[in-house]
């Protein structure tokens, strides 16, 4: 049986408002972005210490950090060193709190992926002595802004690197916003499912102009019921969180939504995760 949990800032920047919602609905782990105000990378030895004490007995654990790596330029030099050591201190962060998994990307997308491939495989060099030497996963994201928008895309990445430490995480929501993306459930799934090591849950649908727009589980495009069935039959026993996205009263920007963390990000993150969490229970409860 797969386990559930929720990424920190789509509650609040309250780690322990976080904690509570968790033990609310039963939820097994946190997945660490940004809290206090501050990206994962940033949190220091006083703000992990806290965390920890915070979790001490409360039977949630953390699965995983969703780092930024690699959201930057391809072409950007200063900004891809940084990034190694935004890796790095995640790497740190998830050691502390024995979490397995590290969220990545590939990279903006610039329109050119076919041709910078072979680019982008290298670029992953020397996150991947990183990763092994911590004993880590890299968890790459499908995700509809990168150079890897796609299943399709994210599944040929894993593939082509071909290393034990680099694996999927699934993200449904983002092959709808893809523009070369498929029916996330079942088609999207069929291509990762093999190679997936974490998921994520949000979801999406047309506005009145036809843009896609975040909107709760399970009131979108996405058969999350089936999905939902398909990951029991699978025997998938890996976390799902919920990556809330939605608001209730006044959208995110896509700004914060290509760059979440921080006060604004996580404002009404609560009573939106809440409601999104209800809505999975009882999806839960009749398959």
């Amino acid at each position: 049986m797969f386990k559930l949990g929720i990424i920190t800032d789509e509650v609040s920047q309250d780690f322990n408002i976080v904690l509570k919602v968790c033990q609310d609905y039963g939820l097994d782990a946190i997945e660490i972005r940004s809290v206090n105000n501050k990206q994962p990378h940033d949190l220091d030895a006083d703000d992990i210490a806290q965390m920890k004490t915070a979790l001490d007995g409360s039977g949630v654990t953390v699965c995983g950090v969703a780092t930024p790596f690699y959201k930057c330029e391809i072409d950007n030099l200063d900004e891809r060193r940084e990034h190694l050591q935004i890796l790095r201190n995640c790497a740190k962060l998830a050691q502390a709190f024995d979490a397995p998994i590290l969220r990545v990307f590939a990279f903006w997308d610039c329109g050119k992926t076919e041709e910078r491939w072979d680019e982008i495989l290298n670029a992953f060099e020397e996150p991947l002595r990183i990763a092994e030497s911590e004993g880590l996963t890299l968890g790459m994201e499908n995700e509809h802004t990168t150079s890897l928008a796609t299943a399709a895309l994210t599944r040929r990445f894993i593939d082509e690197i071909n290393r034990p430490c680099v694996r999927a995480i699934w993200d449904p929501a983002n092959e709808l916003y893809a523009k070369d993306g498929v029916k996330p459930y079942p088609a999207g799934y069929e291509t990762l499912k093999d190679v997936m090591i974490h998921g994520h849950m949000k979801d999406g649908a047309p506005d009145e102009d036809g843009e896609m727009q975040s909107v709760p589980v399970g009131e979108g495009l996405i058969d999350w019921r089936g999905q939902f069935k398909r990951y029991l039959a699978d025997g998938y026993d890996g976390y799902l969180t919920l990556e809330t996205h939605w608001r209730p009263k006044e959208a995110l920007s896509e700004s914060l939504l290509n760059r979440p963390g921080g006060a604004a990000f996580s404002e009404a993150g609560e009573e939106a995760s809440r409601y999104c969490l209800e809505k999975i229970q009882d999806m839960l409860k009749t398959i």
